[in-house]
């Protein structure tokens, strides 16, 4: 089966946590600045994309030149065998964009690689005039950095963010790869309880439970390479066949999600449902002040309002101070909490264990982070010699 240059694009700041992911799918890699790059055929650009839950898009490096003219871009790109990978019917737009190169022009340099892969297209295929483009999408980008040119072709779609379970996602939603971030570097376990105080539509507990049952998260979803003309379907139906034994619907979790918007909280209950998890999940109409718990070693994960909109401020750091009160006491709870606001420890009330900076979109985030007590560690059961 043929091999791939391949990358699975991310936000920046969560690199690291889709190459673990690729590692734990047993895919070695590389990270480098807002993706990771590996190899594979198209079994792994199956699994990747139904499995990695941090990432955004899987795409197929088709090639990296060095570029400082027009002429080198048209030349470089139509010596391609695009013929490989392009059908006739090929339904093939080029995105593109350039970083600190000679040529700066970004239509420009998209409108000469299509020129350069038409060229190619319509000698391999005698075809002269317009190709028909009507059939599957081949979604290409040319990306100039430094004069170096790579073009991608996407295999993903819609991106991996859309696990297809979001009936609605309310007002300043958390993208669902974001969410998984966030409960990653949580560290939190299946066998642990874990809260979100504010869970707007309830992307987090979803992306929770999805995790503490091992599902795969784009079981319920397509993937654009699937229709390509080369692309095996049994292939695909392997990894989604494999993918369900691994799934642990039987586990019982210990998942909570409140918030104060009652419509809020009938909408997670029906997103949850979608994903069919709405018996893993508790959800609750609850201020964030009411919150107490008799449990310990929980792990509570929370995306309160920024307080970006005029006036907002005063009542979200109100809020803030109010998670101080509640969560401080429980201190066997590790408490991550993502806002723009850098002065979140002052409301809080307590300098944070760690801070990791994140981008939820284009917003520049900070991950707050407090840790709790680790639980003590079980006795190892004595052994007997045996005489």
């Amino acid at each position: 089966m043929k091999q791939f240059k391949l990358m699975a694009t991310a936000a920046s700041g969560i690199e690291a946590l889709v190459g673990q992911e690729l590692r734990d799918l047993g895919i070695d890699c590389e990270i480098e600045n807002g993706r990771a790059i590996f190899y594979g055929d198209i079994e792994t650009i199956a699994t990747a994309n139904l499995w990695l839950r941090t990432a955004d898009r899987v795409k197929i490096i088709v090639a990296e030149f060095e570029a400082t003219t027009f002429e080198q871009l048209f030349d470089k790109t139509n010596a391609i065998a695009w013929e490989e990978l392009l059908p006739m019917d090929a339904n093939f737009p080029v995105a593109g964009k350039s970083i600190k190169s000679k040529l700066f022009s970004v239509s420009d340099c998209q409108a000469i690689t299509k020129k350069a892969i038409v060229k190619r297209l319509s000698d391999y295929y005698s075809r002269y005039g317009r190709l028909p483009e009507t059939g599957a999408l081949y979604q290409l980008e040319v990306a100039l950095l430094k004069d170096k040119v790579t073009i991608t072709l996407d295999t993903t779609g819609p991106s991996l963010f859309k696990r297809g379970y979001r009936i609605d996602k309310g007002g300043a939603p958390l993208k669902e790869n974001m969410a998984a971030a966030l409960i990653k570097l949580s560290k939190w376990r299946k066998d642990r309880p874990f809260y979100d105080p504010v869970c707007g539509s309830g992307t987090i507990c979803i992306e929770a439970a999805l995790i503490g049952h091992n599902i795969a998260p784009g079981f319920n979803r397509d993937f654009a390479c699937e229709e390509w003309a080369w692309v095996d379907p049994a292939i695909f139906d392997k990894v989604r066949d494999e993918a369900e034994s691994k799934a642990d619907y039987d586990i019982e979790l210990d998942i909570l999600g409140c918030d104060i918007d009652g419509r809020m909280v009938a909408l997670a209950k029906k997103n949850a449902e979608e994903a069919g998890l709405s018996d893993s999940i508790t959800f609750k109409q609850m201020q964030l002040s009411d919150f107490t718990t008799d449990k310990d070693y929980g792990v509570i994960i929370a995306n309160p309002p920024y307080g970006e909109r005029l006036g907002e401020e005063e009542s979200v750091r109100k809020l803030y101070k109010q998670m101080g009160e509640v969560y401080r006491p429980l201190d066997t709870w590790s408490k991550y909490i993502l806002t723009s606001d850098l002065e979140f420890e002052k409301f809080y009330g307590e300098k944070a264990t760690k801070k990791r900076k994140l981008y939820n979109g284009a917003i520049r985030t900070d991950l707050f982070q407090y840790w709790g007590k680790r639980p003590p560690r079980q006795p190892r059961p004595e052994t007997t010699e045996a005489n």
